[in-house]
């Protein structure tokens, strides 16, 4: 049987087996304002492509219904979920985001925050204080390798650096520890770094055993286009480079919005 254009008014209104408004002790009485019910799958919105995968499936807005807007659910208030979420498409959080467990994050192209990127943890001695550091910020995607060199004249790199690190970008720094050792760098590239000992005598080291120091090697990646720190615009979508390389907080490179 087929009923079309069905004007009904009720209190409520039930389909499916068992009506789970009564089941419990928090079992909700109709009242004016309604109840709707339903034990078993509910399907809303156009699902021509999925039918239902859910207890409740949201389709998108039925075309043929020139409804004028396109969301397929509209919340206002608190949501509250129990269980594991899955997000398969991109997600634009115009608000803060609080996580109190640990967040694990995989990123095919860079990070990019509009603010002082951070954290703020308990502080590991002080009783009722907290710790808050923000981070180091440059005009590239730079990346170091830090360490101590002692009884060597090589500080090798580690391996992958030779396929991520523009090699005319590195830099060197070293600090003798202990004494002045008047070290220098006789040679470099993304493999490893030779020291020798001093500005006039460029020959290796014979005595390895007078090298103490601190180092820190710099360098900026090649994986991806180089960054361009200033450009001319009013908004990320300005950006002359690939912006696909970059996740701007507050806004979605697909949607092209804020």
């Amino acid at each position: 049987m087929a009923i079309k254009n069905l004007s009904l008014q009720t209190i409520g209104l039930h389909v499916g087996y068992k009506d789970y408004s009564k089941t419990t002790s928090q079992q909700i009485p109709y009242k004016k304002t309604g109840v709707l019910t339903c034990s078993g799958i509910s399907i809303f919105g156009d699902c021509s492509s999925t039918s239902g995968r859910a207890a409740v499936t949201i389709g998108t807005v039925d075309s043929v219904s020139k409804l004028p807007f396109s969301d397929s659910l509209y919340v206002l208030g608190t949501s509250k979920f129990f269980n594991d979420i899955y997000l398969a498409g991109n997600q634009t959080i115009t608000k803060d985001l609080r996580v109190s467990g640990t967040t694990y994050s995989t990123f095919r192209g860079s990070i990019n925050v509009q603010g002082w990127k951070g954290f703020d943890i308990k502080h590991p001695t002080k009783e009722n204080h907290r710790l808050r550091y923000v981070c180091l910020e440059g005009p590239e995607g730079g990346v170091y390798h830090r360490g101590r060199l002692k009884e060597s004249n090589v500080i090798n790199l580690p391996d992958y650096w030779k396929d991520l690190v523009h090699e005319d970008s590195i830099t060197v720094q070293l600090q003798p520890i202990g004494s002045n050792q008047n070290l220098v760098i006789q040679e470099f590239n993304n493999e490893f770094i030779v020291i020798a000992e001093d500005s006039t005598n460029t020959d290796l080291i014979t005595d390895l055993s007078t090298i103490d120091c601190f180092y820190h090697v710099y360098g900026e990646r090649k994986d991806g286009e180089r960054l361009i720190p200033e450009y001319e615009g009013n908004s990320p979508e300005d950006y002359p480079g690939k912006n696909d390389q970059y996740s701007i907080a507050g806004y979605h490179y697909d949607r092209r919005t804020l």
